[in-house]
Parts: structure tokens; C-alpha cells; sequence
């Protein structure tokens, strides 16, 4: 079973907490990246930390939480080998996962409630990626990341 690798900023930081009770009761191993508190803290801190770690653990898949989930998949996208998905449905969170192969979910805490929250991580963390066409499509998509993200 994956390890899952959290983080939220202080908009997240309730539904954060209320989805490592639920990952947890799922058997899931849950690491807690920050934040701690509704103190205002800065989405990229928390979201760069999250995105290294998976970007070098196989065996790790993160969920990054913020007002809309946006703007943490934005960051987390300029980390090589991350491929992070903002999803407010059952619908994104399949195809994310099915479709793109994608290793981060973010979510809006401002979008989504927690029952759909736990919805949609259910269905992202159990859906398999497809491979086949699907494959051929994020093969290149780690093509464009070689050729125009730089090495930090």
C-alpha cells in the first residue's frame, strides 16, 4: 500500500485533518507536511516540500490542500516526474489517476466539502493507471519536462 505524503496551507488546514482520520481508517501510512495551525502560511513552502518528496518515492502518492487546489498543482507542477491534479469530482479524480497517471491530488478547501473530499481521494487512490494510449501520452509529457525543466 502507498504511503501517502500530505500538506495543506492554512485554507486546507481543517479538511486536511479531517482526511488523515480518513486515510488512516482506510490503512493508509499518512505523513503530515505542514501546516499545523489556521496561521497564515505561504501554498508554496508546503507544496514544494510534498512534490520533492513524491517525486522521489515510488512509493508515495500526495494530496495537497488549499482554498482551490489550483494554485498548490501549480507549484507542485514545476518538480520533475510530478504530475499533480486538481479535482472537485469522482469524474477528474478517475481520469487524473486512469488517464494521466497523476502522482499528486490537490484539492479546494473552498470548493468541496468533506464528503466529497472523501470521495474523490477514495477514487483517486484506487484507480489504476490505464497504460496503453494513455501511457504514450504521459511518456510525453516526461519528454517536455526533460527537455524544458532545468535540473535545480
Amino acid at each position: 500500500m502507498k504511503k501517502i505524503i500530505i500538506g495543506s496551507d492554512h485554507g486546507g488546514f481543517h479538511l486536511k485533518n479531517d482526511l488523515m482520520k480518513f486515510l488512516k481508517g482506510l490503512g493508509y501510512e499518512v505523513s503530515d507536511y505542514g501546516c499545523y495551525s489556521t496561521d497564515p502560511v505561504d501554498y508554496p513552502d508546503i507544496a514544494l516540500l510534498v512534490a520533492q518528496t513524491v517525486a522521489v518515492s515510488l512509493e508515495s502518492f500526495g494530496i495537497l490542500i488549499d482554498g482551490t487546489g489550483v494554485a498548490s498543482a501549480i507549484v507542485a507542477n514545476k518538480i520533475k516526474g510530478i504530475r499533480a491534479t486538481p479535482c472537485t469530482d469522482e469524474f477528474t479524480a478517475n481520469s487524473a489517476r486512469e488517464h494521466n497517471n497523476s502522482n499528486i491530488l490537490t484539492l479546494g478547501a473552498r470548493v468541496i466539502g468533506p464528503g466529497i473530499a472523501q470521495n474523490i481521494v477514495k477514487i483517486w487512490l484506487t484507480t489504476h493507471f490505464g497504460g496503453g494510449r494513455h501511457e504514450t501520452r504521459v511518456n510525453k509529457i516526461t519528454e517536455i519536462e526533460l527537455k524544458y525543466l532545468k535540473s535545480a
